[in-house]
């Protein structure tokens, strides 16, 4: 059978997308990097990540309600001029010499509001434009561009603007996400989402009574249930496992600050080929057999490291996990987005992020914690047990549907006027 191209109208959220990614790829190899100048702590360090992950567990659900209420365009937007500001008051701080550990902490925690209610519009806007059958393709084309700008590009030459001065990757982060902010306000209308809104009509509810609605749509399906689950508890293992990776790569294998981007390509081109493969492998095996492979790959990667912890190895395994985390994730958000209403979309993901992100701090602590006893005992503690969820659960896993299977009750997305088919698939 033929499947169609994604269309212009998906060309430009992608395009828009690519601004705010790169400025988001700046922001993660420079922060960590300004954290390891700082201090040498390894509970210090392993705190960025952890207050990365806050905001999800304190803001994702009012923010997702944000999402579901509001054009979608303008969220996006609004979310980028904050995150704007931030960028310049980071530059400001740099460039006075008044950075600490304490102030970056104050950015990275306002930067991660900004962070879930971007996220959240741009996961809810993609299934208003893109057939479920072609969700697969769709998330993995902006999963491999993301790859692409923020390893690829931003992490190498941040990482060696840095030995040069730190004040030129501040200034292009908040170049790019203010160029981010206005680009989001010449979407199509359709990604506004008011659609949604207009095919539900009834009673207003008053809003503190929607901030459950992602909540009682989640658990009252018992896939997504387990689904969360599962991923709470492998993401809190992730989170110990990488919390203070930064520090093990540059002190105590000796990279130097100014390669760590460099050295993070082996991440990225993983990212990259995951990424493009989801769709592939999904048509090939479908989705539930390829998330469950994937799943253990990823946790068992990381496990090596404990063992042989040399820059060969932790190339190789930092490859092999980033290629299959990108599978992973391409077709959990696929799955998820082919079964929550379009209405729902923000407040359920919000709901979704507030579990699932929200408990990432605490990993990052605990890997923080570990690390202070053999900076090698998180790769062993958290991939190990990771691995172990992914073993248990492989039968849940494998029956998965395919997006396409699944039924959310909207009308199906019109295809883009330009889209054509021209790009041979499997047939299911």
């Amino acid at each position: 059978m033929a499947r169609q191209r994604l269309g212009a109208e998906f060309g430009k959220i992608f395009t828009a997308n690519l601004s705010s990614s790169l400025a988001d790829g700046i922001a993660r190899t420079a922060i960590p990097l300004l954290a390891v100048q700082l201090t040498d702590d390894p509970l210090l360090v392993s705190g960025i990540a952890a207050l990365q992950m806050v905001p999800w567990l304190l803001f994702a659900i009012p923010a997702g309600l944000i999402v579901d209420g509001v054009d979608r365009r303008r969220a996006l937007a609004v979310s980028n001029s904050l995150r704007t500001l931030l960028a310049v008051a980071l530059f400001a701080l740099a460039l006075t010499g008044t950075l600490s550990i304490w102030s970056l902490y104050v950015v990275i925690f306002l930067y991660g509001i900004g962070e879930t209610v971007y996220d959240g519009a741009i996961r809810a806007v993609v299934p208003s434009i893109v057939p479920r059958g072609q969700l697969p393709t769709a998330n993995g084309r902006i999963e491999a561009a993301e790859n692409v700008v923020q390893n690829f590009l931003a992490g190498p030459i941040t990482s060696l603007l840095f030995a040069v001065t730190v004040l030129i990757p501040l200034g292009v982060n908040a170049l790019a996400f203010a160029l981010a902010a206005v680009l989001a306000l010449f979407l199509p209308q359709v990604a506004s989402g008011r659609q949604f809104a207009a095919a539900a009509p009834g009673p207003r509810v008053p809003w503190y009574r929607q901030l459950g609605d992602g909540y009682r749509f989640i658990f009252g399906n018992r896939m997504l249930t387990t689904l969360l689950f599962l991923s709470t508890f492998i993401g809190l293992m992730f989170s110990a496992a990488t919390a203070t990776f930064v520090l093990f790569i540059v002190d105590d294998l000796g990279l130097p600050e100014e390669w760590f981007g460099v050295f993070a390509l082996s991440a990225a081109a993983g990212g990259i080929l995951g990424s493009l493969l989801a769709p592939v492998l999904t048509a090939r095996f479908r989705a539930g057999p390829t998330m469950a492979v994937a799943n253990i790959l990823a946790s068992a990667g990381i496990v090596p490291l404990f063992f042989f912890p040399n820059l060969v190895v932790a190339g190789a395994a930092w490859f092999v996990t980033s290629a299959a985390v990108l599978v992973w994730n391409v077709l959990v958000m696929s799955l998820r987005q082919s079964i929550i209403p379009g209405r729902l979309l923000g407040r359920v993901h919000g709901s979704w992020r507030t579990i699932l992100w929200g408990s990432m701090p605490i990993g990052s602590l605990l890997g923080g914690l570990l690390a202070r006893v053999d900076i090698t005992l998180p790769f062993l503690v958290g991939g190990g047990l990771a691995t172990l969820a992914g073993l248990v659960f492989v039968r849940f896993l494998w029956r998965l549907p395919n997006p396409e299977d699944l039924d959310n009750g909207d009308p199906p997305a019109a295809p883009s006027p330009d889209a054509g088919p021209t790009e041979p698939t499997v047939q299911q």
